[in-house]
């Protein structure tokens, strides 16, 4: 469990540093408050746009249940899989003391972990869930 909780504080720190691939890179974050909350950045595309600022249970609602949710303070991984490609969504909240939405998107092919195309995924995913 250690384990996990150490992966997931470095991928949603890695993410909040990442663009990856299609769409435009991420939106400059609101510099920090005096109550010590930074926002986000969030990645933008048009393509990317469906998901981009839902909330956890519109993202099941949508894809089903997720293979992977973790939550580590005011951060949340949803993981979804389609036969060929495996779906990270990363949650935050945009202002302080708000429920977390999504802000960043991976996308990565099952077989070797290439990285791949995030709104092909995307449908992949979603298609399964069906």
């Amino acid at each position: 469990m250690r384990r996990i909780a150490i992966g997931l504080g470095s991928a949603l720190l890695v993410s909040g540093c990442a663009s990856g691939s299609g769409g435009t890179g991420p939106v400059a974050s609101a510099p920090a408050s005096n109550t010590g909350f930074r926002a986000p950045q969030v990645t933008r595309g048009s393509t990317l746009d469906s998901v981009i600022g839902q909330h956890a249970a519109s993202l099941s609602q949508r894809f089903g249940e997720a293979r992977i949710d973790l939550t580590e303070g005011g951060a949340r991984k949803l993981q979804y899989v389609s036969d060929r490609c495996v779906l990270d969504i990363y949650l935050y909240p945009l202002e302080a003391n708000a429920d977390p939405v999504a802000t960043h998107i991976e996308a990565r092919i099952r077989q070797g972990g290439a990285e791949t195309d995030r709104a092909g995924c995307i449908a992949e995913v979603e298609r399964a869930a069906r």
